[in-house]
């Protein structure tokens, strides 16, 4: 198993928030990561739309699995993000984080949140504090 599909493996299962929320890590290595969920009607705000939660949490989620890839504990530490146009229920959305700085300590990170036709539903950017532990349960 390779570090990646371990942090894969290891948010899968014990990011308690994003799993409950249907979020999951479909890919990771050095240059992205990806998170994907479908919309459900427990998503849904009052205006019948995607709930501006959900889809920072899935946004988070990619941008965990991509800060956490190299094994070392990194927490999101700073996130902005931009809601573009609504998701509604059945939308199958797609969450892909790409580095734009890879610093040692402040790993700064980009997420973008498709639907299933490619058209933008929002953006995120956010940073990262890495420390010198290991993630829990990562096997190098």
């Amino acid at each position: 198993m390779t570090l990646s599909n371990n942090i894969q493996e290891i948010l899968n299962t014990t990011d308690r928030f994003a799993a409950g929320a249907g979020c999951r890590v479909t890919e990771v290595d050095a240059t992205h990561a990806v998170a994907e969920m479908t919309v459900a009607k427990g998503h849904l705000n009052a205006g019948g739309v995607c709930q501006g939660g959900a889809l920072f949490t899935l946004a988070d989620l990619a941008m965990a699995a991509l800060i956490n890839h190299q094994g070392n504990l990194t927490f999101g530490i700073s996130s902005n993000v931009m809601f573009v146009s609504s998701a509604v229920e059945g939308d199958r959305l797609r969450a892909e984080a790409v580095p734009v700085a890879d610093h040692h300590k402040l790993p700064a990170i980009e997420v973008r949140v498709t639907n299933q036709e490619g058209r933008l539903i929002c953006h995120l950017t956010g940073m990262g504090y890495r420390k010198e532990a290991e993630f829990p349960g990562v096997k190098s």
